[in-house]
């Protein structure tokens, strides 16, 4: 089939109809034109419907980081209706293929939902408002420019009549969409850039929200799975007959790397699986260990030539005339995204097609795996699109032979329903995992301390090598040196260089993606520079910034908060860092103290954020809040070990979650400058881990250049 995420971006017009006495609005990028559509199915951002209630169709998906609230503010903030009256729809991915990409790009990654979209929602909200007040107009015998809106009311001030949205929604499906229209300057919104509690809070504190797991279908079987425990590994045989104690059990069904067991019980379909002797071919990669790779990366460390992403001044002959040069290696491992809704997927073949329930970041990639997989038409394919129990990166794509791919296949072979659950272990051990990755940096620093060059060279995995591989030109990755390559410091002698490493592991985007190793690597190493300087890092930040003053003004911000400079109770140290990504600002400031055991208790977590326009402060502070116990978790504990070929961690026991009762007090500064659209699901993350280390460095004068910071033994 097509691949789904290149489809041909035609201009598309835009489309009204009525339907039901409503108004279904279509808001094509960037088109403006209009058509009459025979076609009654939903293609819709905006429907009014005749009590009032407004629908606002939302593209992108609701994993708990509020998206869905925002874009609705969005939405009903240039629609000017009742907040009270609204309600939000997930779209289903095939109207993106029959309406030519009306919905953009529906794929929730990178903190783009918002910044890659706000335009054209909003512009949909501001043209469906135009046409209803446009219909109640010509229903008054008046001009629309004598009428005015304000929440869900159209007022004709001349003859003090008014009307409610609904009652004019039927006419204004017969009115021609506007050519142009101008948005609202954001210094007037009253919905938008407003704290709104979230649409989806109710259902979830309810119980009543559906998640995919919680999908029960007539005559729907379950299915639990056991894939090759060697990554690349295939099956080679299975005995069947041993599991035929298991009451319940329907099918097992073979496949390229994996055995699923079909049952009338997940319960039943898991305890068998687990029973079942089966037989795998390593592909040669059983030998492989975390050590083996860790001295794969060390080789890259010293090559002697890679390809070099930049080089600014003469860093060799800076060296020789520096007064002091420090130098560092550090490390870090890889990690799951272990979400809390394990990989899943429930499939159901009917006489039409094929429908799929699946948490995803992307419903139009479910769609395409599972076109792939069942080998229909995606217009025959129907996908549910459901909250998500976390995704992280985890959902952000459907790889060949994943979980949408396995469910469609067993479904398939036993011709019911089926559920496909991934157990824990399964989750955690056939991950796509952040990329190992090692940096071996030198600065030289002048009689004031100050760097005045800086040599960085990164080895790692590109998550390109499987994701995107036409990306990559002449083995260099330069997102894989992310605040190296675009290093703000004001440093006159700059040289990044990447000595590519792919291993057999499978790689994937993880939440802030490159920019949680290198925050680490560069963050750290400032604080080692500003140690050697015997400066003060906050100062020595605010000097190499200088030039940077959205950066410096997020930094002095978090600082201020923070009380920077004022005296700490004794035994306790802070730390700070800083990044920019995603569109945003970010810094962070940790205060620590540390256990007899010299492992770090974190007592306050301060983050300052600039995201230009914030569309709910509410969002922005929970999202920020939710980095820094994903940060902590992932410094403090986790990383992912290989030993035979073989993921060490399977749940978590071994692959530790921070608990409630180790959280910090988290403060959110909202530092918000306007004039551009900043991510934030992820850029919160990265400062946070480094801020935590530093203030370790403050309190023992030693670096941490390895991660996690606790170290455990396997099963302890």
């Amino acid at each position: 089939m097509n691949d789904m995420t290149n489809i041909d971006r035609r201009n598309f017009l835009k489309v009204s109809a009525a339907a039901s006495g409503g108004l279904m609005l279509g808001f094509h990028i960037p088109a403006v034109n209009a058509a009459a559509t025979k076609d009654s199915e939903i293609n819709a951002w905006v429907v009014v419907n005749s009590d009032d209630s407004v629908l606002i169709r939302v593209a992108h998906s609701e994993m708990g980081q509020g998206s869905m609230t925002a874009l609705a503010q969005l939405v009903a903030e240039e629609l000017d209706c009742d907040w009270a009256n609204v309600r939000t729809e997930f779209v289903d991915p095939r109207l993106n293929i029959t309406r030519n990409k009306v919905y953009g790009g529906m794929a929730t990654v990178g903190s783009r939902a918002i910044r890659s979209s706000h335009e054209y929602v909003r512009k949909a909200g501001a043209s469906a408002r135009m046409m209803l007040v446009s219909a109640a107009a010509q229903g008054w015998k008046v001009s629309a420019a004598e009428c005015t809106a304000k929440a869900g009311v159209i007022t004709h001030a001349a003859s003090k009549r008014t009307t409610k949205y609904g009652a004019v929604a039927e006419a204004a499906a017969k009115q021609k969409p506007p050519a142009d229209v101008t948005l609202k300057d954001p210094a007037t919104w009253t919905i938008a850039g407003q704290p709104k509690m979230r649409l989806d809070m109710k259902d979830k504190v309810t119980g009543k929200a559906a998640y995919a797991i919680d999908i029960n279908l007539p005559g729907m079987q379950y299915a639990a799975i056991a894939q090759c425990p060697v990554f690349g590994g295939k099956l080679v045989s299975f005995d069947a007959t041993a599991i035929k104690k298991f009451k319940g059990v329907t099918s097992v069904v073979a496949l390229e790397n994996a055995v699923a067991v079909v049952a009338n019980s997940y319960w039943t379909a898991q305890r068998a699986v687990r029973a079942l002797p089966i037989q795998w071919d390593d592909m040669g990669n059983g030998k492989v260990s975390s050590a083996t790779i860790a001295d794969f990366l060390s080789e890259g460390l010293a090559k002697p030539e890679v390809p070099v992403a930049r080089n600014d001044g003469d860093v060799a002959k800076a060296m020789t005339g520096a007064a002091k040069v420090v130098s560092a290696e550090y490390r870090v491992p890889y990690l799951s995204h272990a979400a809390m809704e394990p990989m899943n997927c429930t499939v159901r073949f009917n006489a039409d097609g094929l429908e799929v329930w699946a948490p995803t970041q992307n419903a139009e990639a479910i769609l395409g795996a599972a076109a792939r997989a069942s080998g229909l038409d995606p217009l025959k394919i129907t996908v549910h699109l459901t909250y998500s129990g976390g995704g992280f990166g985890r959902r952000g794509g459907a790889a060949k032979g994943d979980y949408v791919d396995q469910a469609v296949l067993i479904a398939k072979e036993v011709g019911t329903p089926v559920k496909l659950i991934w157990s824990r272990e399964e989750d955690i051990q056939h991950d796509f995992y952040r990329p190992i990755s090692s940096a071996k940096m030198t600065a030289a620093l002048g009689a004031d301390g100050m760097p005045v060059a800086w040599n960085t060279r990164i080895a790692g995995h590109t998550i390109l090598a499987s994701a995107n591989p036409s990306a990559i030109k002449n083995n260099m990755d330069v997102g894989f040196l992310v605040l190296f390559a675009d290093n703000v410091y004001d440093v006159p002698n700059i040289k990044v260089d990447y000595a590519m490493s792919n291993t057999h592991v499978p790689v994937g985007y993880w939440r802030s993606v490159n920019h949680s190793q290198n925050a680490y690597f560069r963050e750290c190493f400032v604080d080692e520079m500003a140690l050697a300087a015997k400066q003060d890092p906050y100062e020595y930040r605010r000097k190499l910034l200088a030039k940077q003053p959205k950066h410096l003004a997020v930094l002095d911000a978090c600082a201020k908060k923070a009380e920077w400079g004022k005296p700490l109770p004794a035994g306790q140290f802070r730390g700070i860092a800083q990044i920019d990504g995603y569109g945003s600002y970010v810094a962070a400031v940790a205060e620590i103290s540390l256990k007899a055991d010299g492992t770090p208790k974190v007592h306050r977590v301060v983050t300052a954020v600039d995201c230009g326009y914030v569309v709910n402060p509410d969002t922005v502070r929970a999202q920020l809040e939710g980095a820094t116990a994903w940060a902590l978790t992932a410094a403090l504990y986790d990383q992912i070990t290989l030993k035979d070929g073989r993921v060490e961690q399977g749940n978590f026991d071994r692959y530790r979650i921070m608990l409630m009762s180790e959280m910090p007090k988290v403060e959110v500064v909202l530092v918000p400058s306007g004039g551009f659209w900043g991510g934030i699901g992820e850029p919160g993350a990265p400062p946070v881990a480094p801020a935590v280390i530093n203030a370790m460095l403050a309190a023992t004068g030693k670096p941490i250049r390895s991660l996690p910071i606790i170290k455990r033994e396997i099963g302890v």
